[in-house]
């Protein structure tokens, strides 16, 4: 059954990127390639990835070039009301909330995962429609203070397992469902 996933880093303050979008935080953290969490055991189940367009934008400007093509083989698609032209063949740029679009993500992932790339509000809209079903997050030991969010909404999550990958503290919830914000437990 494919599930729909969030798998992303995050500082220990909770932000994905500093205020313009840059990422030098995580890229100076020592991390192991096969240890726990590692990008290569996520990525063998996942049959397709989303993004909005911020993170695609991100990559068109830090991880692409003549030398390294688009990084997904994978079905991709961009959320976006952008104007936006695919740098490869296997992007398809869509409008509209992640419900709208459920049948053709889990036919593209062809029995796999769904990897929910980011943003945390693009995250968060796929949480919003029942579309989230769990949060992978390794968590850096710097903080920035403000950036981009790791997630935009109030949400009850429910620890599943956690490890460590050098620098990183792993974690991977369960997205249990919205939290009413309005009610506190004691």
């Amino acid at each position: 059954m494919t599930r729909f996933r969030y798998y992303t880093a995050t500082t220990l303050d909770g932000f994905l990127a500093d205020e313009h979008d840059d990422l030098g935080w995580l890229l100076s953290q020592p991390h192991d390639e096969d240890g726990f969490g590692n990008m290569n055991d996520f990525g063998k189940q996942v049959g397709t990835v989303v993004m909005g367009a911020t993170t695609y934008q991100w990559l068109l400007d830090n991880e692409l070039s003549e030398a390294r093509p688009w990084p997904y083989t994978e079905p991709s698609f961009v959320f976006t009301h952008r104007e936006i032209t695919p740098v490869a063949d296997s992007i398809r740029v869509v409008a509209g909330s992640p419900s709208e679009f459920r049948d053709e993500l889990v036919a593209a992932a062809d029995g796999k995962d769904v990897w929910v790339v980011g943003g945390g509000d693009l995250a968060a809209q796929f949480a919003d429609a029942g579309m989230l079903d769990e949060i992978e997050v390794s968590i850096a030991p710097v903080t920035l203070g403000s950036g981009r969010p790791l997630f935009t909404r109030p949400f009850d999550l429910e620890l599943i397992e956690y490890g460590r990958n050098a620098a990183f503290l792993c974690a991977r919830y369960a997205v249990k469902g919205a939290r009413d914000a309005g009610s506190r437990e004691t």
